[in-house]
């Protein structure tokens, strides 16, 4: 049956004793070309090869950006689950990297001595599963239409905007493929499954232990990515404000109750404190980039845009248009008053207009409309596509590809496997730039964290400590100072980095990386 713009298919176990009074109007039937073979085999098949794609992907792993804190969180749990420390430095507290997600792999690593990379690559597999079946739960509370969920997922991969764009978080397939192994996409994919069984235990009046274990999935969520459970909990609002017909009492009981357990999770946390990321300052400046280049990065979504309109017209409780209300006040209450990292929460506004298209192409009222938005979403996905061919680069030789697609591939970074051969675990290396983000997903700590930590009490002096001891205009006694402050044992650096000349006899080399890097050993009696 058709319903507020949205299709419903319900069991007989499923469907009330009798209609709820005052509901909108039905839509009107659909044809079957809505839903052809044809539109089913193309979908499911680009499906099929973005999902090999992204499988060879997680097999490279190529390393951008925040891997190596994950790396290293698997790390120190591998070696200490209760009180693991810092992951990126030798001191001891609390850490947000510390969460339900990576403590199961931390314990992982532990128990079967398997390596980090390779914890990792299982990590990617698994929300990468929890991601390709997510969306399709999802689109399945909406439509029994079997074309729907596969074009829902190439919608939410592809459906971005001309210009590349890449961040934890967000699901374009170039950005994916570069944070597939990381908790916000574990965390994303379970949200998709969090929406649906939700909708699912509204429609049903679930049960008081399926209704707990959803206010527990709901803090897991929280805690694995903190800024995804802000889109997840805007989704959830969505399903419950716009949910037809309106639950019983009954039904709000058992979920507050739920919500309460997932309250008691995030306050019993004990690895850190989660309701204290509400004091932490200084994300602003990294997330400005995030309200730059919207329209280039964001712009196929439009199409969304007004497919949301359209259910608007159809139902003002519609759950897609309440979800993407919510995520548009709070980005854009984070433009209007500076607090740049509200944009986090775009993807509460890409995702539901991404499913509002993939919807509109099958459930999106007269035929007229239905072919239109058909041949829209299918150009955008074409051009999306386009945009984001680079990830090809991650699993075909650079000189194998066009150079129009060449030029799309980010190369990924080196590793530093090659330390571990001369630096021990838990030894303390003086580094800076890029290498600090690196270096202790192999076991070593930086003198200042490769990432911003605000859980680190002396954070700005560590950070001044490794600019002291490359500074051009530093002394030796002062580098010297800088080395032994926080019980550096080597030096990994570039030629030009500055530092300790290479023929001070307070530094012993000891090997050259495979792109030049040197490290030093430091004498301590020198």
């Amino acid at each position: 049956m058709t319903r507020s713009g949205h299709e419903v298919t319900r069991t007989a176990a499923e469907r009330p004793a009798a209609p709820a009074p005052h509901r909108p109007a039905a839509s009107p039937p659909l044809a079957p070309a809505a839903d052809s073979a044809a539109a089913r085999a193309v979908a499911r098949a680009a499906v099929l090869l973005i999902g090999a794609l992204l499988l060879l992907v997680v097999v490279r792993l190529p390393w951008v950006g925040d891997l190596g804190v994950h790396a290293a969180t698997i790390e120190r749990l591998r070696t200490d689950l209760l009180s693991p420390g810092n992951p990126m430095v030798d001191a001891a507290g609390d850490s947000p990297y510390y969460s339900p997600w990576m403590l199961l792999l931390g314990a992982l690593a532990k128990v079967t001595g398997l390596g980090t990379f390779t914890v990792l690559r299982i990590a990617a597999l698994v929300s990468l599963a929890l991601l390709l079946t997510g969306i399709p739960h999802v689109v399945r509370t909406f439509t029994r239409r079997r074309s729907a969920p596969a074009l829902a997922v190439l919608c939410v991969l592809l459906l971005w905007g001309p210009g590349l764009f890449e961040w934890s978080g967000f699901l374009g397939l170039s950005s994916l493929a570069l944070t597939v192994a990381y908790p916000s996409t574990f965390a994303l994919g379970l949200s998709f499954h969090f929406w649906a069984l939700l909708t699912k235990a509204v429609r049903s009046s679930a049960s008081w232990p399926v209704s707990i274990g959803l206010g527990l999935l709901w803090a897991v969520i929280m805690l694995s990515h903190q800024f995804t459970g802000v889109v997840a909990t805007f989704g959830a609002l969505g399903v419950l404000l716009g949910a037809r017909p309106w639950p019983g009492r009954d039904v709000w009981l058992r979920l507050g109750a739920g919500m309460v357990a997932g309250l008691v999770l995030l306050v019993g946390w004990p690895y850190y404190s989660f309701f204290g990321l509400f004091g932490v300052g200084g994300l602003e400046e990294i997330h400005r980039p995030l309200y730059t280049g919207l329209l280039p990065h964001f712009g196929f979504a439009l199409i969304g845009v007004a497919a949301l309109a359209l259910r608007l017209r159809r139902d003002r409780r519609d759950p897609l248009v309440i979800f993407f209300a919510l995520g548009a006040l709070m980005v854009t209450a984070g433009w209007l008053t500076g607090h740049y990292s509200w944009g986090r929460a775009l993807p509460a506004v890409l995702i539901p207009a991404q499913l509002a298209a993939a919807l509109a192409r099958v459930t999106g009222g007269t035929r007229l409309v239905r072919n239109a938005f058909a041949a829209v979403v299918g150009a955008a996905l074409v051009a999306g596509a386009w945009t984001q061919a680079g990830v090809l680069g991650y699993v075909v030789r650079q000189d194998a590809l066009p150079p129009a697609v060449r030029e799309k591939t980010r190369q990924p970074w080196a590793g530093y496997a090659w330390i571990t051969r001369h630096v021990p675990y838990g030894d303390t290396v003086m580094v800076k730039g890029r290498a600090a983000r690196q270096a202790p997903a192999y076991g070593p700590y930086t003198v200042a964290p490769g990432y911003p930590d605000f859980f680190l009490p002396d954070q700005e002096q560590r950070l001044a400590t490794v600019a002291e001891y490359f500074a051009p205009g530093s002394s030796r006694a002062q580098r010297l100072d800088a080395l032994h402050r926080y019980g550096a044992r080597w030096v990994l650096q570039w030629r030009s980095d500055g530092g300790l000349p290479a023929a001070d006899p307070a530094l012993e080399k000891v090997a050259v990386g495979p792109n030049g890097q040197v490290l030093y050993r430091v004498v301590d009696d020198a």
